[in-house]
């Protein structure tokens, strides 16, 4: 295949020897299909970054590491390659490193290869289990600074967390609940990709401390486990809805909302307030159609771009922040002030079909 880069610039993306990217490159085989693979990717990052590649400054090959669903990784990594070139006349080179499902195993075995081969820096979102604080452990001894994003490891040897305030956010999420259900009959269902996910946790404590205070009497029902996937979203939810015939409002605190509607649509019955997170092109597909009511949104571009200059801060290679740190800014999105970057890529291939996104927000209230 074609490319302008060094074989030794291919392997250092992809984190391979060079004889092995040779390999692939040459179609000589003896390599596997996931490793021909990495190859790919390599070049297709390199060439997303190609303006930087070009900039001539300081370079820092940085790990990005995240368990998510793919429409936020997909969020992640648009708004870091589009931070990027604000950092000139660094230059900041990233290796993605993201899975969808897995066990805390998978992860670390990521974690300790990165601290093997070096990194000049790890941006992480991971759950909050001591096996995963271990493993960070070992990248700070490596030398490697880590910063978690959007969910936090507090007991880990962290640089800095990124991202929002979560129990603030759930606590917005309550009181906006509250408002537009009032005193209304209908219980809420909260969703949960994986309790060990601290960013996850903090939302429902929030959520459920301000919900006892403004509206003492709303039930919760909880759904988690579904990793924040359609495909494990639906079945879950939709098991709820049948064995709770109140359930009339959704707080999605992990995600999966297009399934969460489908569960809905399956049982007839309308969903009167749905508040969730993140304007990914899920998201603000749905708010566009009326099927969401609020997204709690955050800028992932100053998140990205402040995660960056800690890890170029850790190499004294910007000057020490003597101001204190402060969360996100969280933004409550209606249909009616999406920010402009919110618009509607197209769906990845393998993606599950959307509902009749065109259905107007009162038929879905």
């Amino acid at each position: 295949m074609g490319h302008p880069y060094a074989i030794r610039e291919i392997a250092r993306q992809a984190g391979l020897s060079e004889a092995t990217v040779d390999r692939v490159l040459n179609g000589r085989g003896g390599v596997r299909e996931s490793t021909a693979r990495s190859v790919h990717q390599a070049i297709a990052d390199l060439d997303r970054q190609r303006t930087q590649v070009r900039l001539t400054g300081r370079t820092f090959m940085t790990d990005i590491v995240m368990q998510t669903p793919e429409r936020f990784s997909t969020a992640v990594r648009t708004a870091l390659e589009a931070e990027l070139p604000s950092l000139h006349p660094a230059v900041m080179r990233c290796r993605f490193h993201f899975r969808e499902t897995g066990t805390p195993d998978d992860l670390i075995s990521t974690l300790d290869r990165i601290a093997r081969r070096g990194s000049q820096g790890v941006i992480l979102k991971a759950p909050d289990v001591p096996e995963v604080t271990a493993a960070v452990g070992r990248l700070v001894t490596a030398g490697i600074p880590v910063v978690t994003l959007v969910t936090d490891l507090p007991a880990s040897g962290r640089l800095a967390y990124v991202g929002i305030d979560n129990r603030a956010a759930g606590a917005t999420a309550a009181y906006l609940m509250g408002q537009w259900l009032g005193d209304g009959p209908g219980h809420v269902l909260t969703t949960i990709s994986r309790g060990f996910f601290r960013g996850e946790e903090e939302r429902e404590m929030g959520f459920r401390a301000t919900m006892r205070t403004l509206r003492p009497a709303r039930h919760l029902v909880e759904v988690t486990d579904s990793d924040g996937l359609d495909a494990t979203q639906y079945d879950l939810v939709l098991a709820a809805l049948r064995q709770d015939p109140d359930i009339r409002a959704v707080y999605s605190i992990g995600g999966g909302n297009i399934a969460t509607l489908e569960a809905f649509d399956a049982v007839n019955r309308p969903c009167s307030v749905f508040v969730a997170h993140d304007l990914d092109h899920d998201n603000a597909r749905l708010l566009r159609a009326g099927r969401l009511s609020a997204v709690l949104h955050h800028d992932l571009r100053h998140d990205m771009r402040g995660a960056c200059q800690v890890i170029m801060r850790a190499h004294d290679a910007l000057p020490a922040d003597t101001t204190d740190s402060l969360p996100s800014a969280i933004q409550v999105v209606t249909p009616y002030n999406m920010p402009p970057e919110a618009t509607l890529p197209t769906a990845p291939a393998d993606s599950r079909s959307y509902p009749d996104l065109s259905r107007s927000a009162a038929a879905s209230t």
